[in-house]
């Protein structure tokens, strides 16, 4: 890693978990200019295929996936750190299909598995999107699952 003042060579000179545990944040000092920072390592989605509803295949975005994300939690209380926990988790559960190819399906399921726990609120728009409800019975039916599920837990 080069040293962003001087762009010469650095060192590690401290290396533990980050704060939220699913990553590993580096110290390091320039060996030249003795300038200190940090860097934050973190598994990185590589390599997988998104196979969408009509056939089409794209390469994964973290930032596509953010983005709708984000969108569903518009207006709703969250912080970046939640938010940033929510993606390790919906990333984490990709990573264990051990899968070079997912469909958009799958993909939506694992999103608003994580969301439901995380926002209700946000689970109910997202899902609206992804399962594209088209009447306000679909809508019902799934908050009423939803309210049902609920109910169990308690």
């Amino acid at each position: 890693m080069n040293c962003p003042i001087c762009i010469r060579d650095t060192k590690v000179v401290d290396t533990r978990l980050s704060s939220d545990g699913l990553g590993i944040r580096r110290r390091r000092e320039c060996i030249e200019c003795e300038y200190r920072f940090s860097t934050v390592e973190e598994v990185e989605l590589m390599d997988l295929t998104i196979v969408k509803r009509e056939g089409k295949r794209e390469t994964y975005s973290r930032e596509k996936l953010l983005k709708g994300i984000v969108r569903s939690l518009e207006k709703r209380p969250y912080t970046e750190a939640g938010l940033k926990t929510l993606m390790h988790s919906i990333e984490q559960d990709i990573q264990r299909t051990k899968q070079q190819e997912l469909s958009s399906a799958e993909l939506g399921d694992v999103v608003m598995e994580r969301l439901r726990t995380f926002d209700k609120v946000a689970y109910i728009r997202f899902a609206s999107v992804y399962r594209q409800f088209e009447d306000v019975q679909t809508f019902q039916r799934e908050l009423n699952e939803l309210i049902r599920k609920r109910n169990k837990t308690i």
